[in-house]
């Protein structure tokens, strides 16, 4: 029997690609705090803020799975968080067009049975088109996507903004990569196939 599987996040966007695998779960907010260390890696700060997540989850869930993730989207090595307001979307919009954008997206699975923990960055690299701000205001009025690292919403419209995305697993642009997710849950021996 599967051992309880909970997903560390408040992200409606990481609960519906994790509802894709099809085994039961529950969802935790973890009270962690976002804000990157100084001369922090954006690559370092996804890892610890994932991994943050996971083990505040775990440690009052003994027994459980517990998947935390955390997304980090950089220009020049330049973290990109969450714009929070129309403003600052727009800005990072501006940005990014016509250039190449990186997103780290770690993912951590902490085991309460044992404490141990797989963690793994995931690195999608995506080059925006080169929009006029028109083209990007009325993306931003058509889906408000300021809660998400990037301004852009991939599975939605904001896919009519990208030029290219390269990756080794599609599910990590939208925060949850579940390609690695799966390995990771097959290493902690729970089955995705024969689940009670």
């Amino acid at each position: 029997m599967n051992p309880r599987l909970i997903l560390a996040s408040s992200s409606p966007y990481r609960r519906a690609l994790l509802e894709r695998l099809r085994v039961p779960f529950d969802v935790a907010t973890p009270d962690v705090d976002e804000t990157p260390l100084p001369g922090e890696a954006p690559a370092d700060t996804a890892l610890r803020l994932a991994l943050a997540k996971a083990r505040r989850i775990g440690e009052q869930a003994p027994g459980a799975l517990v998947i935390g993730s955390d997304q980090v989207a950089t220009v020049d090595g330049r973290q990109i968080g969450k714009p929070g307001d129309h403003g600052r979307a727009l800005a990072q919009l501006q940005t990014m067009r016509g250039r190449e954008v990186e997103f780290h997206s770690a993912l951590c699975l902490f085991d309460a049975r044992d404490g141990s923990t797989q963690c793994t960055d995931v690195i999608t690299r995506v080059r925006f088109r080169h929009l006029p701000d028109s083209d990007l205001e009325a993306y931003l009025q058509a889906e408000q996507p300021y809660d998400v690292a990037g301004s852009a919403k991939s599975e939605g419209l904001g896919i009519a903004l990208l030029d290219a995305i390269d990756s080794a697993d599609p599910t990590a642009l939208v925060g949850l990569p579940l390609i690695e997710l799966t390995r990771m849950l097959g290493r902690a021996r729970f089955s995705l196939f024969n689940h009670a």
